[in-house]
């Protein structure tokens, strides 16, 4: 019986060792929230018109039958047409992300990492540095099939009670051989204000 009464007390006090007793650091009006709840803050392009944005391409990419086989595509920059700074990396990396995640494409890289990409094939060919057998050889590079591609525009209107704020995404994608858009879609959102 002592001994059975001395196991669960061993057990106990390792299980309260191991309890989180870490302090909490920060300010007293800081706390985490939900990454998927509705943000609006402000009608001014958020988290949740990213998300939005980058669930609907993907579903409509993924669904349109286009990517059989996983291709490769290539991604480029959303061009920002609003008046405000966006970060357009983020939804074309939300979008690959989902696409990669699923298995529906594969990815060369894109327009803003391939010179990084070339650098490194020439440091490994020409600087002498690497063992021959583990450098990658020049002209093995995946070509894309397809070009994604697109732009962000807004629309703002005020009034002295009012500020709406219309948003128009629209994406696309290109055969890389023949030029043909094969698939395109746009999201649209509209935020309003009253003062």
């Amino acid at each position: 019986m002592f001994a059975r009464f001395s196991f669960l007390a061993v057990v106990a006090l390792l299980a309260s060792g191991c309890a989180n007793t870490s302090p909490v650091l920060g300010g007293k009006n800081i706390s985490y929230g939900d990454s998927k709840a509705v943000e609006l803050v402000t009608n001014e392009f958020g988290s949740t018109d990213l998300q939005m944005i980058a669930e609907s391409m993907t579903r409509s990419l993924a669904q349109s039958g286009i990517l059989q086989g996983r291709p490769v595509v290539q991604v480029y920059d959303v061009k920002n047409k609003t008046s405000e700074y966006i970060d357009t990396r983020e939804i074309t990396t939300s979008i690959k992300t989902q696409l990669m995640k699923s298995g529906t494409a594969r990815f060369a890289s894109d327009n803003n990492a391939m010179q990084s990409q070339v650098d490194q094939l020439k440091l490994q060919n020409q600087s002498g540095l690497y063992k021959k057998s583990t450098v990658a050889k020049t002209g093995n590079m995946i070509a894309a099939k397809y070009r994604l591609e697109g732009s962000i525009s807004s629309i703002v209107k005020r009034s002295s009670d009012y500020k709406d704020v219309f948003y128009k995404f629209s994406l696309q994608l290109i055969d890389v051989e023949s030029g043909l858009a094969e698939w395109m879609d746009e999201k649209e959102i509209r935020k309003t204000t009253e003062r």
